[in-house]
C-alpha cells in the first residue's frame, strides 16, 4: 500500500506505540533467547539454527508497517534490544548493537522507497534487509574463523527466517490488528481492506 499524505513528524501516539511494540518484543527477545539457547552453543552452530532468528527481527518491520515514519524501524528494534539486555539477554550489551544493525537493515529498505510503500513485497524485503544487518553483525563477532561458504549458509537461513517471520508475519499482524480498529490513528489502519 502507498501512503503519500502522512505527516512528516512523529506524533505522541507514534512514540507511544513504537515504545509499546519495543517493550513487548524486548520481553519476547529475552524469552526467545532463553528458549533457543541450546541451538546456539559456544563455538560452532548449525546454520539451520538461524531458522528461528526471524523472531528477533520483527519489531523494526512491524513498527514501520504500523507507524510509517522515518526512524521507526531503528528506534523500535534498538529499544527492544535494550529491554532484552536489561532483562539479562544471553548476549549481554552486544544485543543493543545487534538491534541497531538489524533495525538499520529494515530501515534502509523503506528509505530506498522514500517511506511510501508498505505492502507485502516491501515487508518481505524489509525482513530480508534486517537479516542482512543480522548477518553483517554476527559473522565478524561470533564466526570470524568460519569458512565464508558456511557464513553464507548462515545468511541464507537468516534471510529465510526473516522473510517468513519478520516480513510476512509482521504484515499479517498489521492486517489482523487493523481489522480490530486499534490502528485507526495510523495510515496502516485506514488503508487495510477487510480480510
Amino acid at each position: 500500500m502507498t501512503e503519500m499524505s502522512q505527516p512528516a513528524g512523529w506524533r505522541t501516539v507514534d512514540i507511544v506505540v513504537a515504545a509499546v511494540i519495543a517493550v513487548a518484543f524486548g520481553v519476547v527477545f529475552w524469552a526467545w533467547g532463553v528458549a533457543t539457547a541450546p541451538l546456539f552453543p559456544q563455538g560452532s552452530v548449525n546454520p539451520l539454527a538461524y531458522l528461528v532468528s526471524g523472531v528477533w527481527l520483527i519489531p523494526g518491520v512491524l513498527a514501520m508497517l504500523v507507524i510509517r515514519k522515518p526512524g521507526a524501524a531503528i528506534f523500535t528494534e534498538v529499544l527492544a534490544a535494550i529491554v532484552s539486555a536489561l532483562l539479562g539477554s544471553l548476549w549481554g550489551l552486544d544485543t543493543v548493537l545487534s538491534g541497531a544493525v538489524q533495525g538499520a537493515g529494515a530501515e534502509l529498505v523503506f528509505a530506498a522507497l522514500f517511506y511510501r510503500s508498505f505492502g507485502l513485497p516491501i515487508a518481505l524485503f524489509a525482513g530480508a534487509g534486517s537479516a542482512v544487518g543480522e548477518w553483517l553483525h554476527d559473522m565478524p563477532i561470533y564466526y570470524p574463523d568460519t569458512a565464508f561458504g558456511l557464513q553464507l549458509a548462515y545468511g541464507l537461513f537468516m534471510v529465510i527466517s526473516a522473510v517468513a517471520i519478520a516480513g510476512f508475519g509482521s504484515w499479517l499482524l498489521v492486517r489482523a490488528l487493523a481489522q480490530t480498529g486499534v490502528l485507526a490513528p495510523f495510515p496502516s489502519g485506514r488503508s487495510q481492506r477487510p480480510i
